[in-house]
């Protein structure tokens, strides 16, 4: 038996001090009050020093970091971020494509399939943004590679893609949404120009859905025309991602979202790109040249171009900026894409059972002292 003491541990529903995370081998074996403990017959003893103990984070959308992008053809690029994300607290991601030409985006998927297994963060499956997706709405997507919308190009894959970022008001009925929800796909709605009424109207029969980085490449809240901003606030059905680099979205925007959503209703992502983790400069994303300085990703028109911020750094924005409790904010980043994915029975939360994928974080600034993965420590600061 294995030891985590003297930490604050972050439960889906509260935060508990004065008591031991227990694990063996891969999987949590308890929690329990710390004067119920004997640690002489713990193999291992970690030392929280009043830290945060929370479950791993839960990428959703992610397209790189560290110099690596998942469309990239190096075989080696997969496995780079793998490496590097623990050190960020995610132990689990899914490697997001980008609007590219059929083969290359197959080609992604084929290597998001066989880096399944390898060690470090855990590949989830992959998130498919675009090609369905609206030219007026394109955002850093390249323009020449947006096609119609083809479930054959995702049948294939339908072990690995988990969600699909797509316009809907583009679909021709709704046969690509059946055949999604029986491959238990993901329908995102993003990159899009869908009025409110086409969002609500289009997304009715799903039991719920995403939304692809609110606020960004959509149309906006307006109150003659409520649109994809609208329709994702007031639907309890959809489930919105938010990119917190106080960047993307302000401050009061993220405050807003959680009075209106709750707990339930939103997902914390990075969509961050292969200049995450590096100095300014010269990076990539898509196929057009990205511009990196002072925190901010732009193409050379100024379209901003995904984050670069970290995942940790994400939650600690959103923490500030909700005045939400910690743990429920943490849920954000672990329990809902862990149930959205179906892989709660074994991920997303400090439970007796399920994986020791565990992050410990200083309560100070949110950076990474230590992160777990299947009850093996694979970073330390």
């Amino acid at each position: 038996m294995k030891a985590i003491i003297n930490g604050r541990l972050v439960l889906p529903d509260t935060t508990l001090d004065h008591h031991v995370l227990l694990y063996e081998g891969d999987t949590i074996a308890d929690i329990v009050p710390q004067d119920a403990v004997n640690l002489d017959n713990c193999e291992t003893v970690i030392e929280a020093e009043g830290a945060f103990v929370m479950p791993g984070f839960i990428n959703e959308h992610i397209h790189g970091c560290a110099g690596v992008d998942t469309m990239d053809e190096d075989a080696e690029a997969l496995p780079k971020m793998q490496q590097v994300l623990p050190a960020t607290g995610v132990t689990s991601f899914l490697p997001t494509t980008m609007t590219y030409d059929r083969p290359r985006i197959e080609a992604a998927l084929g290597r998001i399939r066989q880096a399944k297994g390898n060690p470090g963060a855990r590949i989830l499956g992959a998130h498919m943004e675009g090609p369905f997706i609206s030219k007026t709405y394109k955002g850093a997507q390249k323009e020449s590679n947006i096609s119609v919308a083809d479930f054959s190009w995702l049948e294939p894959y339908d072990d690995v893609v988990k969600i699909i970022t797509l316009a809907p008001e583009t679909l021709q009925g709704k046969a690509f949404l059946e055949a999604c929800a029986k491959h238990d796909i993901i329908v995102s709605v993003g990159h899009s120009a869908a009025t409110y009424e086409e969002v609500r109207s289009i997304m009715a029969d799903c039991p719920f859905y995403h939304i692809t980085h609110l606020f960004n490449a959509m149309t906006p809240l307006h109150h003659r025309k409520p649109g994809i901003v609208g329709a994702a606030l007031l639907d309890p059905h959809a489930h919105c991602e938010l990119i917190c680099d106080n960047l993307h979205v302000h401050p009061a925007a993220q405050e807003l979202v959680y009075h209106m959503k709750g707990q339930d209703g939103i997902i914390l992502i990075t969509d961050s790109l292969r200049a995450c983790l590096l100095a300014d400069g010269e990076s990539e994303l898509g196929g057009q040249k990205v511009f990196v300085r002072n925190g901010e990703a732009r193409l050379a028109d100024g379209t901003l171009a995904g984050s670069i911020a970290p995942m940790h750094e994400v939650v600690h924005h959103f923490f500030v900026n909700s005045k939400a409790p910690l743990h429920e904010v943490v849920a954000m980043a672990t329990v809902n894409p862990a149930r959205d994915l179906g892989v709660c029975d074994r991920l997303g939360s400090l439970a007796k059972g399920k994986l020791a994928d565990i992050v410990i974080i200083s309560p100070d600034d949110f950076r990474v002292k230590k992160t777990l993965i299947g009850g093996e420590i694979v970073y330390t600061a």
